[in-house]
C-alpha cells in the first residue's frame, strides 16, 4: 500500500536530507495527522506539551496553525489576540498558518467585516505573516520547508514561556476584535473609558470622538454589538406577559 506521505515528500528530495531536520510539535496536533506525515519521511518530530504555538520549526520561529472554524471562533472569543500577544512576547518570528478552504469563512460567519478586521490587525498591528494552506498535506510541506532553512536546527527549541497574567493585554485583545480597531485605537479607548465594559456601554457619539475612529466606524461597532445573534435560542414557553 502506498504511504500517503509519499504524495507530498520523497526522502532526500531537492537535495535536503530530511533525516537531519527537526521540529517540535504540540501534542494536541497529533489528531491532525501532520506529525505522522512528517515522521513518515524521516523528519525528527518531538511531541511535547507546548504552552503556546503548535509547531516550533526553529529556535525563534513558531507556527500557530488554525483551521477555518477554529480561526473564526478564536477571533470572536478574543482568544486569537491573546495567543498572538503571547507568541510575540516569546518568539522573534511567530507565524499564523490558516488551513482549509477560505471560501468557508463567509458560510460560517455573517460578521465577515469583524473577522477580516481582526485578520488585518494581526498583520498590521502584530506584524505577523499569515500563510494559507488548503489541507494537512500542504501544511506538512510548508513546515518541512521551514525547518530545512539554514541554521534552523541550531540552538534550543524549548524555552521558558512568560506567564500571561497581564489583564491590560487581555483588555486590548478584546477591544482589538472590534471592527476597525487596532492596538493604538484600543489604547485610546481605554484611556478615555477606563474599561472594556464602559467602551461597550458608550454611545455612538462618545465612541466617534476617539481619535482615529470617527462616526462611521463607531456606528459599525455599535451595530455589531447590538445586532441579535442568529444563535440565540428562542424560548417557546409562554409567560404571563405573553398571555
Amino acid at each position: 500500500m502506498t504511504n500517503p506521505a509519499n504524495k507530498i515528500f520523497t526522502k532526500n528530495s531537492d537535495h535536503v536530507n530530511l533525516n537531519e531536520l527537526r521540529l517540535v510539535v504540540d501534542e494536541r496536533e497529533k489528531k491532525s495527522r501532520i506529525p505522522d506525515l512528517l515522521k513518515a519521511v524521516g523528519i525528527n518530530v518531538e511531541v511535547k506539551t507546548l504552552p503556546i504555538g503548535d509547531y516550533i520549526v526553529a529556535p525563534e520561529t513558531v507556527v500557530e496553525r488554525k483551521t477555518i472554524s477554529d480561526l473564526i471562533s478564536s477571533v470572536f472569543d478574543g482568544r486569537l489576540f491573546d495567543q498572538c500577544n503571547r507568541l510575540k512576547d516569546n518568539y522573534q518570528f511567530p507565524i499564523l498558518l490558516i488551513e482549509g478552504n477560505l471560501d468557508e469563512i463567509e458560510k460560517l460567519t455573517e460578521n465577515w467585516l469583524v473577522f477580516y478586521g481582526a485578520i488585518s490587525s494581526i498583520v498590521i498591528d502584530f506584524k505577523f505573516p499569515i500563510i494559507p494552506t488548503p489541507n494537512a498535506y500542504h501544511t506538512a510541506k510548508l513546515l518541512a520547508s521551514m525547518c530545512s532553512r539554514k541554521n534552523a536546527t541550531k540552538g534550543p527549541f524549548i524555552k521558558k514561556i512568560k506567564k500571561s497574567n497581564d489583564l491590560q493585554k487581555q483588555q486590548l485583545s478584546v477591544l482589538c476584535s472590534l471592527p476597525g480597531v487596532g492596538e493604538k485605537t484600543a489604547i485610546r479607548m481605554l484611556e478615555k473609558f477606563g474599561t472594556p465594559l464602559k467602551v461597550f456601554s458608550s454611545s455612538t457619539t462618545e465612541l466617534s470622538k476617539i481619535s482615529g475612529l470617527g462616526e462611521t466606524r463607531a456606528k459599525k461597532i455599535k451595530k455589531m454589538l447590538q445586532v441579535q445573534s442568529k444563535h440565540l435560542k428562542k424560548n417557546s414557553q409562554k409567560t404571563l406577559h405573553d398571555a
